[in-house]
């Protein structure tokens, strides 16, 4: 049919503009009141809403979980509609990934978190991460010239169950038997999904050199199929050794943290640490019994950055954590605010604080326990005003590390550390996963849970059923370095959870895995919400950018100066602007940065709750 109309050659609906805009009613009138009859609305299903993301952004009022799989999703949850607080289950949501996500993260890993407690508008930081066993030296690996990835010394002391311990004692209500339900009931027989099918395929040979591994995850030889029930009855069993601990012991003292107290001294302090101590020194490895006995992980105060009108709070410098916080304060100093979001100058200005920062990074940071850091000075807005002078027009091919000492008054009181690349074959490292959980109340709980399989083979302690940590590799062998390597001291770790407030009040919790990337790809997203007001799920979705110009935390500190990772969706002619200034582009497909955002949070405004989940690695949220 010939939409023309014969008088003016116009269609309908240019007609029914051009009548509004002239006035001419006598022609368009009856002829725009005919079309708007005949017409019918558009199908919901061909609707297009402003702003339209690959997945919505969940909305609720009485909780979010965002997190890995759904299976950690589902169990934080259950553990949300059965009364408990966002904290609560956010620790069901970490232990049932321990059980779910085994190649990125394991029962035997470290699971730093911050937590918001509503009630008392305060943030505090679980450190948990593990320390280096008692017998690990840089002499111990000086011949070898490089910390492995995995095996038997691969790890640092397991932190999660402390550390989840540590987070219900401050913030929940339940007990470690409530919340450990969904996890165990997992490890009886969870239904295999495609991906960890794969990840069990690639690492079937690497796994073979560990026959405690090799036999929990191969029985028989036989590759886990996706469909199949998954079975991990030795971990299932170490579960409810911590979960009858805690059970018994409520039962006896009526005391909660007691209880807690109790199942987490059954996983460090009873059997299950004995049969781990020996295992590890069976095979070779340098943890034994008293590691576990005497590890305790800490609550502190968090690292904070009042950025764009709100506080972000980060782990300490025994993390990267602190290095968003300078890459922001060095962004805004730098005036990307008044940047347009994804231009060149944009991304050119971010790229460049992130090298600033991330060079920082592996010039000063390391675990206050065992280094002197300039803290205040990192920290400090006239130390990011210095470093954002640094950013030229040209992108940086060069390591530039700052002098914030001067910025504490004092001159520096440790030798100058100058990282290098290792000259030694790549050593095979895991990945991490990320938890994220608002409650009604407006807590907020945030996780960043690692140390699986990724690569490399797994390695299973005896017959606990628990993989260890592969953590060790980030330390140093270099005597001046801040992060070298000494017994009871914590690795620089990468994993980073996040936490935001706005005036105090609890606003959002963000978090990623992707190693050296997490900090960057959290700042990717944080600077759309934050400084240009972008919804959650558009800034998570947006393009991307990742630098590998600095030195990486694992194995050989791998450096690629100048290279930036960025998704082809930027525009052909941003890439050959940043390109022109001296960028060495990698271009990855649409969505294909290593990383996995994650957030749930509060819209101050309303008081109502918000959730997101990054399309890139196949994450999951959902909420109510």
């Amino acid at each position: 049919m010939n939409d023309e109309n014969p008088i003016t050659g116009m269609n309908r609906r240019a007609l029914g503009k051009w009548a509004l805009a002239t006035g001419a009613a006598a022609i368009a009138g009856p002829i725009a009141t005919h079309a708007q009859a005949q017409t019918p609305p558009p199908e919901p299903t061909r609707l297009k809403s402003a702003g339209e993301t690959l997945r919505p952004e969940i909305v609720g009022q009485f909780g979010i979980v965002a997190a890995g799989r759904h299976y950690a999703v589902a169990a934080g949850t259950r553990i949300l509609m059965a009364g408990g607080n966002a904290t609560d289950a956010g620790v069901a949501a970490v232990f049932a990934a321990a059980v779910t996500e085994i190649s990125h993260f394991g029962f035997g890993g470290e699971a730093p978190t911050i937590i918001y407690d509503a009630a008392t508008k305060k943030a505090s930081v679980i450190n948990g991460q593990g320390t280096a066993p008692a017998l690990a030296t840089v002499d111990q690996f000086a011949a070898l010239g490089v910390i492995p990835g995995n095996g038997p010394n691969g790890g640092t002391i397991p932190a999660v169950v402390d550390a989840m311990a540590l987070a219900l004692q401050l913030n929940g209500t339940m007990m470690l038997d409530q919340v450990m339900a969904p996890a165990i009931e997992l490890a009886d027989g969870f239904v295999m999904y495609n991906f960890l099918a794969e990840v069990f395929v690639s690492q079937q040979k690497p796994t073979s050199k560990y026959k405690n591994a090799y036999d929990a995850y191969y029985p028989g030889g036989r590759l886990p199929r996706t469909g199949e029930i998954f079975r991990q009855p030795n971990l299932a069993r170490t579960m409810r050794t911590i979960a009858t601990a805690d059970r018994q012991a409520f039962a006896r003292t009526k005391d909660r943290k007691a209880a807690i107290q109790a199942g987490r001294d059954a996983f460090y302090k009873g059997d299950i640490a004995r049969r781990i101590g020996a295992a590890m020194e069976a095979d070779g490895g340098l943890m034994r019994y008293a590691d576990l006995a005497n590890y305790k992980g800490k609550i502190e105060p968090p690292a904070t950055a009042d950025v764009f009108g709100y506080t972000v709070c980060k782990g300490g410098f025994w993390s990267q954590g602190p290095a968003l916080l300078l890459a922001l304060n060095i962004a805004e100093a730098a005036g990307i605010g008044a940047m347009e979001p994804g231009s060149e100058i944009y991304l050119h200005t971010l790229a460049e604080a992130i090298k600033l920062a991330f060079d920082d990074r592996n010039a000063f940071f390391g675990d206050p326990d065992f280094a002197s850091v300039p803290m205040q000075g990192l920290l400090s807005k006239p130390y990011a005003a210095a470093r954002a002078r640094d950013i030229r027009p040209q992108a940086s091919l060069e390591h530039r590390y700052g002098d914030p000492w001067a910025f504490e008054g004092r001159n520096r009181d440790t030798p100058s550390f100058i990282p290098r690349m290792l000259k030694k074959p790549p050593v095979p490292t895991a990945d991490t996963t990320a938890i994220e959980v608002v409650d009604r109340h407006g807590n907020l709980f945030s996780c960043t849970p690692s140390s699986g399989w990724m690569l490399g083979g797994a390695y299973i302690a005896g017959d606990t059923g628990v993989p260890m940590s592969n953590r060790m590799t980030i330390f140093d062998l270099d005597p001046d370095s801040p992060n070298v390597l000494v017994p009871g001291k914590r690795p620089r770790t990468t994993l980073t959870p996040s936490l935001v407030l706005k005036d105090e009040g609890p606003f959002l919790a963000i978090g990623t895995p992707g190693g050296d990337n997490q900090d960057q790809q959290i700042m990717n997203v944080l600077l759309r919400v934050l400084a240009f007001g972008e919804p959650l799920q558009a800034a998570i979705e947006a393009p991307r950018i990742n630098s590998n110009h600095f030195h990486g935390s694992f194995g050989v500190k791998k450096d690629e100066p100048g290279v930036l990772e960025i998704e082809d969706r930027v525009p052909p002619a941003v890439r050959d602007a940043l390109s022109a200034r001296g960028h060495k582009l990698d271009v990855l497909g649409p969505f294909g940065v290593s990383t996995g955002i994650v957030a749930a949070g509060v819209v101050p405004e309303t008081g109502t709750l918000r959730g997101g989940a990054d399309v890139r690695r196949e994450r999951y949220v959902f909420g109510w």
